[in-house]
Formats: C-alpha cells, structure tokens, sequence
C-alpha cells in the first residue's frame, strides 16, 4: 500500500512537470532562417546613423556645446572642475570629453592639426583643430548622442565610430584646409579627447565635425 502511494505521488509530480514545461518551454527550437531574419533585424546601420546626426548637427550638438573660451578659462583655473562641470565620461575613469564651439583665428597650418587663437595675443587660448587622420571615438563619445547599451554587439558600435571618423576625413577636413589661411577666421564646432591633461590640454585638441567661415 505504502509503495503504491509512493508511486502516485511520482506519476503525479512527473505529470505536473510536464504540463508546465508545454506551457512554459526551458528553450524554443526555430529554423536557422527564421534564427537568421531575428539577428538581422536587430542590426544597426552605422551609415544611416552617421546620415541623421550629418543633416541634424547644429541642432543635435552645436547647441549643446560648451564655448572655446569659456572652458579654455575654466581649464586655465581649475582642470578637475571644468572637468566636472562641462565634461562627459564613458565608463568608469580612463577618457573623458569635452563637446565644444567657438571662433578662432588661424595662426599655423601644420601637417596634422590647424592651430587657432580664440584670443589674439593670448597663446594660453589657442586649440588645434585635427587635420589628419581622424581615429578614435571623441565625436561619438562626446556628442553623448549614443549608447552602448541601445547596440546588439561591440562590433556595431565600433562601426558608427569609424563612419563618423571618415565622414569627418572626407568632408570636415577638406574644407577646414581650404579656409585655413593664417589670419583667417573660422568656426568650429567638434569634440576632445582626454586622456593625458598635460598633452591634451595645451593646446585642447579638437576633431571638428563642423567649420565654417563666419
């Protein structure tokens, strides 16, 4: 008697199971092609991230940006504050960046960078604008316009960095060369990478995403 209970209380718990794994599967088997279809439509596409933020920069960015001579002088007065107040951080320590506009006047065309003074006569106000290749993620990270998290893999990510570095390349850095003439004036709106103050800093080493002759 007491091994018959025994058995009904198996074939009932046994029976239980099964019902709530019908219900509720521990996995789902799906073809490869319909697998397939899922991962790609969670795909990004970089280039048509890089399309939107091109044709919406002055409203998406320019605005928020920090003026040149403001942070140069908050900079000049106390780094770990300006850093606080105006800067933006990725992760925890390591880089951060600073979102940035202003007016300058050219004062060296160099191989890789063109120098401006936002001050004429002041060299401690002067910033270089890149002019070479362009690597990195400061106008990614800067802008503060992307998330990591809003990504399905590190690979997409990587990829909005890269077309933005070659929109800049094809399109920012050609016309900042054309217009840089020492004497000339331009505006700039772009992002800083920092990761050494003392190199970083002086002069603040900006990639433009936008310039333009006022």
């Amino acid at each position: 008697m007491r091994r018959r209970r025994e058995w009904i209380i198996v074939a009932s718990v046994a029976a239980a199971t099964a019902v709530l794994l019908y219900f509720l599967p521990l996995f789902h088997v799906v073809p490869l092609d319909q697998a397939r279809q899922r991962s790609e439509g969670t795909a990004i596409d970089p280039v048509a991230l890089v399309d939107r933020f091109w044709a919406e920069r002055w409203t998406s960015s320019a605005a928020r940006a920090v003026d040149a001579v403001d942070l140069m002088t908050a900079v000049q007065q106390d780094r770990k504050s300006a850093r606080r107040t105006h800067s933006r951080s990725v992760g925890v320590g390591g880089a951060y960046y600073y979102l940035v506009a202003g007016t300058g006047r050219v004062t060296s065309v160099e191989k890789d960078s063109v120098r401006l003074s936002l001050r004429d006569g002041q060299p401690q106000m002067e910033v270089a604008l890149e002019t070479g290749n362009i690597f990195g993620n400061a106008v990614r990270d800067g802008t503060g316009l992307w998330n990591v998290n809003d990504f399905p893999n590190s690979q997409d990510f990587n990829a909005l960095s890269s077309e933005l570095n070659h929109r800049i390349e094809q399109q920012v850095v050609p016309a900042l060369r054309k217009e840089a003439t020492v004497g000339a004036k331009v505006r700039f709106v772009g992002c800083a990478e920092i990761m050494d103050e003392e190199t970083d800093l002086h002069p603040l080493r900006i990639v433009p995403f936008i310039v333009e002759a006022p």
